[in-house]
This record gives C-alpha cells, structure tokens and sequence, in this order.
C-alpha cells in the first residue's frame, strides 16, 4: 500500500534529516574518507554542502511548489478555472553512484520525499562505509515504509531493477544507463538518467592562460577526476599550447606539491579495478607529466598526456581519473571535427576572452550544460538544470526542477455550470460554420 504523506510530514522528515546530517558529518567525512580517501575540504564543498543547501531550499518552498498552480484556461472552455496539481508519482528507485555517494544519494532522496513519494535508495557497494552510514541515517529519520536503503551489489540492482517502479531515478555510467532504460520500459516506468560522456575543454588563443590552466586542474584534479562534468579532454589553440602546457603544470604543483602521493589533498582512485583500467590507458602515451601510480593506495598522479591518437583507449573511453589529454588545433573545423567524433557529452567547456568565439561555441555544440571561462560550477546554482542530452543522459534536475521531477504534473479544468455552450454537442447539422469562426476567433 502507498504511504501517503502530508506537506507538513514531508516537512518534518526533512528538518529530521538535516538535523541528522549535521550531527553525523565527522562521521561523513570520516566514511569518505575510509573509502577512498576523500579530504575533508572536498567532502564538505562536494558532499554534505550540496544535500544540506538543497534541504534548506526545499523545506523554504515545499509549500509552494507542492500548491495547486492556477493556469489561463482556454476560452473555448469558457466558463471554467484550470489547474495544474503536482501529485508523487507512487514508489521510487534511487540508484546512486559511487563517486559522489552522498552527495548523488541524498540529493535526489530529498525531492523524491517532497514530493511525497515511497523511496527505496540503492547505495553503491563500491563505497561500504559511506553507504552504511548513509543506511544508518535514514534509519534514524524516516520510517522503514516510506524510505528504505537496501544495500549490496549488482545482484541487488538486479533484483530491484526487476520489480515494477512509478518512477526510476539513476547515475551512473552509459553502459548501466541502457541496463536500466530497459528494465524500465518493460514497465513504461518513466526515468532520469543522468550518466557521462567525454567532456571537452577548448582553450583558444585568446584566453587568459594562467587562469584557465587554475581553474581547469581543479575540475579535473578534484575528487582525482572522478567526477561526471570533469574537462576530459583539452582541445588547445597551437599557437599557445607550449605555454599553456607549462601553466598547467605548475598550477598541479601547486595545488599537490611536487610528490601528490603524500598530498592530504589528493583522492585516490576508488578500487583496483578502475585504478587497472586507468593505468592502462596511459601505456604507450606521451607523458609529459606525471605518469606515476602505486597499487598500494590505488594512486595515479596527476598525469598530463601529449597529443594520443584518437583510436587510442584514453580516447575512446570515458577517463573517469586524473589523466589529462592534450589535442592542439588550429581552426574551428579542427574543434568541429574532433567533438562530433563522439557522442553529446554531459558538459563542455570553453576558455576565451573572445566573446564571439564563446557564443559560437555555445550554440553550435550540442551538451548537457557548462561554463565559459571555468569548469564545473554551474552544477552549484539550483536555478539552473543539470542533466544530459543523448547519450549524456535524459532529464535534469537541482532545486524546484528536482521537486518536478518526482511529481506527476496532473491537469484539471473545473467547469462552471451557469453557462453551457450548445454548439459543441450532436446534432452537427449547420454548426460547422459557427464553430470555425469561434474556434478562429480565440
């Protein structure tokens, strides 16, 4: 049986777990960092922040998104009110991500319950101390039949995948994305899929070039690239590629010091797997930075490779780590050419101090979202949607548009009765006139 909720429930389930989430962030932090290393500044700007802001902003305005919208009713219709009602869609699958996983997990948890949906949240098993704390919140908070955290591998996921849903919300990589589109249309269950792709980076000759290289090492660098919108690869103007080169690598040395390794503000990669994958795409690369990795720590360094091919692994896959490719080009048909080699990624970004060159860049591209001159931030405003196009995804949320995406947008016209237009009705005979001209007239 659904578990039906009131706003003011909804209310203070959700005060209950940002209460719960300020007094379990050493505990956080400490998760995080158990399961792979995560500093604490990062924990904070990448984790908890974003689910207490979000929280904040939903227990601010759930009255008024949940509230009955009064729209223009169409004069045909006349005399009548016409109304719009955000109703939850039943129950909901959250399957998280392990790479952001609280973050990735309670940020959608937080809309699917203000909107007052049943919830069962899958965690990653790739991060067991972050998604047993996460299970032991939501213990605390919310009662079993209304949101439940069932916790293990890809049997689980299987298993729940499964069983029929109201709705479907994931993140992940394309390759589970497609899984889970077809174990949700079996069901016609609608989905978000927020996955991935190969971000570019163009960098133009007329950019501030000690600027870009600062802000692009820390979206790429941050969480050890381990990150969805992270600049996957560099597409650099020639003429000031040499340069350009050399303010990256000082900008790496000075946010983790000439040995990273031993950086207490450096991630490491999440398990031997993805560390296997990702050293195998810097073999036979130019490396003309970095390069380094130990098993032990499952550590890569900060690594930036000199112009691969494009048939080579690094790529033709997804990086998801802190290898950084370098593509010099010298026209924008060069820059046409290389993006539309691969699918719609998740985000692009463009470096100039050109604004023409920015706009045409802009609007020729087709991409999730991004920045002119910086690299992740507009995932922070909730006023903006974040999702995908294509393969990078379907849907986009943050703030009220997360509200809307777990709520079914219900459509009701009230008719008045004190006035009923006979045209309309059978018979037909001689009608047809009066309905074109009333009909072309609204």
């Amino acid at each position: 049986m659904l578990f039906k909720t009131s706003i003011t429930y909804r209310k203070k389930t959700l005060l209950k777990l940002l209460i719960a989430i300020e007094k379990h962030e050493e505990e956080i932090n400490q998760a995080l960092y158990n399961d792979f290393k995560k500093p604490e500044f990062e924990s904070y700007l990448t984790e908890t922040y974003f689910v207490l802001s979000e929280l904040k902003l939903t227990i601010k305005n759930i009255n008024k998104w949940a509230k009955p919208k009064m729209v223009f009713p169409n004069l045909v219709n006349f005399p009548s009110t016409d109304f719009v009602y955000s109703e939850p869609y039943g129950k909901v699958l959250i399957i998280a991500p392990w790479n952001y996983p609280f973050h990735l997990a309670l940020l959608p948890l937080v809309s699917a319950v203000a909107a007052g949906n049943q919830v069962v949240l899958k965690p990653s098993e790739l991060t067991p101390a972050t998604s047993k704390l996460i299970s032991k919140i939501v213990g605390e908070v919310f009662e079993k039949n209304h949101v439940e955290v069932i916790e293990g591998g890809i049997e689980v996921s299987q298993d729940l995948l499964a069983q029929r849903w109201d709705y479907i919300f994931f993140t992940g990589s394309v390759t589970v994305g497609k899984i889970v589109a077809k174990a949700a249309a079996e069901h016609v269950t609608p989905i978000t899929l927020e996955l991935g792709g190969k971000n570019p980076c163009i960098i133009d000759e007329k950019a501030n070039l000690r600027l870009a290289a600062k802000r692009i090492v820390w979206g790429k660098f941050i969480n050890a690239g381990q990150t969805c919108i992270a600049p996957d690869y560099l597409i650099v103007h020639k003429k000031v590629k040499i340069e350009f080169i050399k303010n990256l690598k000082e900008e790496i040395t000075l946010a983790y010091g000439e040995n990273p390794e031993i950086s207490s503000d450096y991630c490491s990669i999440i398990n031997e797997k993805n560390w296997l994958r990702i050293t195998k795409m810097m073999e036979g690369q130019k490396v003309i930075f970095g390069g380094k990795s130990n098993k032990k720590g499952f550590f890569i360094s900060p690594t930036i490779i000199d112009e691969p091919s494009l048939e080579s692994l690094v790529m033709r896959e997804e990086i998801f780590g802190p290898i950084l490719p370098i593509i010099g080009y010298e026209t924008e048909n060069d820059l046409e050419q290389l993006i539309q080699n691969y699918e719609k990624p998740l985000a692009l970004y463009v470096f100039s101090t050109n604004t023409c060159f920015n706009k045409k860049i802009i609007q020729k591209f087709s991409f999730g979202g991004g920045c002119i001159n910086d690299t992740l931030i507009h995932f922070s405003n909730h006023r903006l949607p974040f999702g995908g196009v294509g393969h990078s995804g379907i849907g986009a949320y943050h703030g009220k548009k997360s509200f809307d995406v777990f709520s079914h947008k219900k459509a009701v016209v009230k008719k008045a009765n004190w006035l009923d237009n006979q045209i309309r009705y059978a018979p037909y005979k001689n009608k047809i006139k009066w309905l074109k001209k009333i009909l072309n007239w609204f």
